[in-house]
């Protein structure tokens, strides 16, 4: 039996299961494409066999829907910490607009592109879902906060104003003038809706 440096042999499989994941998560922040993530690329990393990385993944679809469910948490709690700082309802729409953005702007978002247009991007879709389900959580509750009979769905369109203001980030436009413009546009239109009713 090899040598383990964790307590236990189940530690042990945790941790080296942590590392796959992080080096396939380096690679793709690095790399900026799915395609570098291999089980030769990561088992390098780790300092593993390649195959003995089939002992933690079936397949490179399983290691990289893997690196976005452990993503996810780190996105939303940088969401959610933005706009648990906030005091209003439409600050905390503000909020949740603008701490996307910063995402896109330190890098993060990198790893969500990388992924779309990997060779498995089907397999991939289930996590990637549940991301952006969690990701829109503190959102739709802040909706219900401002009154709004259907959160959950004014929710999905505001995202849709996000997706388009990542997109523009992602084609070179500039940070600040988008992030603010997008974020007017964000609580304007909440405004607009709730004056209806």
């Amino acid at each position: 039996m090899p040598k383990i440096s964790a307590a236990t042999v189940a530690d042990h499989r945790a941790q080296q299961r942590r590392a796959l994941v992080d080096a396939a998560r380096a690679l793709l922040e690095s790399e900026g494409d799915a395609a570098a993530v291999t089980f030769a690329a990561v088992a390098r990393s780790t300092g593993l066999a390649r195959n003995s990385v089939y002992k933690y993944f079936a397949d490179r679809a399983e290691l990289l829907a893997a690196v976005v469910r452990e993503s996810a948490p780190r996105w939303t709690e940088r969401i959610t910490a933005a706009m648990a700082a906030a005091e209003t309802p439409e600050q905390r729409v503000a909020a949740y607009v603008r701490a996307q953005c910063e995402l896109v702007r330190d890098g993060e978002h990198r790893i969500a592109r990388a992924l779309a247009g990997d060779r498995d991007a089907a397999a991939l879709r289930e996590a990637a879902g549940h991301a952006h389900r969690e990701l829109l959580t503190p959102l739709t509750a802040a909706l219900a906060e401002l009154g709004d009979h259907e959160p959950e769905f004014t929710a999905q369109l505001l995202q849709g104003l996000v997706n388009a203001a990542v997109t523009a980030l992602e084609s070179g436009a500039p940070y600040d003038t988008t992030t603010d413009r997008t974020t007017a546009m964000a609580v304007a239109a909440l405004n607009a809706l709730h004056a209806q009713r």
